[in-house]
């Protein structure tokens, strides 16, 4: 028993070694290792559970992810046991009529976006109808309760395992500690700061909340676009005016033309959402209903390193569309009407005789046959994530995303439900990305502005190559959402062990 305990004890002496050892390299473990010193094993985040291996050193587990990974597999085993108890062998069913009206809600969608005329109205129609008549038949039975509480748990169950196998906070821009480039470093105020503003972008936001006024009067040289002067030729005569910082209010477009001159000056860059949509900007944070905000990044700021993307020698901060998008945005009605062009060409591009097709390879993965492709700076999450619907976890992973759509048919759009099962929809993440077409050219939609690149167009991640400049507040920056909830990881979680 006591050569057992000794044992015991001289693995959890040369895990504390180890600790101590990385602790004068990093800061943060130096705190942590004092913290496990001075209360005796204990963190401020929950008890360490050591627990000695069948062979190598002992396992160290956070009490808190123990729990939660415990409360993951609870919830899931509850997510199935409630339906089964509210409706027996009978719930089978009904999970099979949810999935048909999934089916036929995705067929309506694909009549609308594929077809014009009676056939489009009948899919608007039925992609209401088919989920409306399954809550009726799930109400009507007494089974719409245990359905909601099942999704309920599931969801509850999905997010106690990803929070459970996330290994820490980090920043929403990056992850501190993991890679030089990702760590935030406290700037001065710049002194020669230069901001290009579009007073047009965003339904004029530059003069609805004194854009150009508020950044003088911070000591910044303000440029105001009148419609026809080269964005990226202004900000090189800047940097060779000594401009110390360069700025964009404006929209996606203009913000990775200047971001790239920034980048190849080694300059830092500010973002101020004055645009329509700025998902750049809602990536790192910034408050998209304040643009005023991100002005005090010059005087109580902080610095990102993050990516930037590149299709052929195009930057883009957030991605690159091709296909069926591609060429809606050539479209000159497509800026003043963006939807209502959209329904109006997309029928062709989806079933038209000269519908376009697409090929791609991605760090050896290859897919034809494509009716659309994005390739995005940094993968998006999920649409279906709860946490962050369609947003980018982080920006700086030098990976590009990529999501692939081949959906041709009603068939294929019926598929979809499967998810990445149906091959209608297909997401991979890589570092390179070679696109090509059956033409010589292909419009692409960059940041929402439109450009011809010859095919192929090989795109690309210039990993931590722009320096960004945010404020040191931010009330848009969230937490990532965490690890993939891996279940088997989860399961041995649970039980007090983690993978080395």
């Amino acid at each position: 028993m006591r050569s057992h305990r000794r044992g015991d004890d001289a693995a959890a002496r040369r895990h504390v070694t180890r600790q101590d050892t990385r602790a004068r390299h990093d800061p943060r473990a130096e705190s942590a290792a004092g913290r496990r010193r001075s209360s005796g094993g204990r963190t401020a985040q929950g008890t360490d559970l050591v627990r000695p291996g069948k062979s190598g050193p002992a396992l160290v587990v956070h009490g808190h992810r123990v729990w939660r990974a415990r409360l993951a597999l609870l919830a899931l085993a509850a997510s199935v046991a409630v339906p089964l108890a509210a409706a027996g062998l009978r719930s089978v069913l009904w999970v099979l009529v949810g999935v048909a009206g999934l089916a036929l809600a995705a067929v309506g969608v694909w009549w609308v976006l594929a077809h014009t005329g009676v056939l489009r109205v009948l899919g608007a129609v039925l992609s209401v109808v088919a989920p409306v008549v399954v809550l009726t038949l799930y109400a009507v039975s007494g089974m719409l309760g245990p359905a909601l509480v099942a999704v309920a748990l599931w969801a509850l169950a999905v997010t106690a395992a990803r929070t459970a196998l996330d290994p820490g906070p980090r920043d929403p821009a990056g992850r501190p500690g993991r890679s030089g480039r990702s760590g935030r470093a406290v700037v001065e105020a710049p002194r020669h700061a230069w901001v290009l503003m579009n007073p047009r972008s965003g339904g004029g936001k530059v003069d609805r909340f004194h854009l150009a006024d508020r950044a003088r009067a911070a000591g910044c040289h303000v440029v105001l676009l009148d419609g026809g002067q080269d964005v990226t030729a202004l900000a090189r005569r800047a940097v060779t005016e000594g401009a110390d910082l360069l700025a964009v209010a404006g929209g996606d477009g203009t913000q990775a033309l200047v971001a790239e001159v920034a980048a190849g000056h080694d300059l830092p860059f500010l973002v101020i959402p004055a645009g329509t949509r700025n998902h750049f900007a809602l990536d790192l944070g910034l408050d998209r209903d304040d643009p005023a905000a991100a002005l005090d990044g010059l005087t109580d700021g902080v610095e990102l390193r993050v990516d930037l993307g590149y299709a052929a020698d195009r930057v883009f901060v957030n991605n690159a569309s091709f296909g069926t998008y591609g060429f809606v945005v050539t479209d000159p009605a497509y800026r003043g009407a963006k939807s209502r062009t959209t329904l109006r060409t997309l029928p062709g591009l989806l079933t038209g005789e000269g519908a376009p097709t697409l090929r791609a390879r991605a760090d050896g993965v290859s897919v034809d046959g494509l009716r659309a492709l994005l390739v995005s700076n940094n993968p998006y999450g999920r649409v279906v994530d709860a946490a962050r619907p369609g947003r980018r976890e982080r920006l700086d992973s030098g990976l590009l995303g990529v999501v692939c759509v081949r959906v041709g048919n009603t068939a294929q759009a019926a598929r979809l439900v499967r998810g990445a099962r149906s091959g209608g929809l297909v997401r991979v993440n890589a570092g390179e990305v070679v696109v090509e077409g059956d033409t010589a050219t292909l419009p692409v939609g960059i940041d929402g502005e439109h450009v011809e690149l010859p095919s192929p167009v090989v795109c690309r991640s210039a990993p931590g190559a722009l320096r960004v400049r945010v404020p040191r507040r931010r009330p848009g920056a969230r937490t990532p959402a965490g690890a993939t909830a891996d279940w088997p990881r989860v399961a041995r979680l649970a039980r007090g062990r983690t993978d080395q």
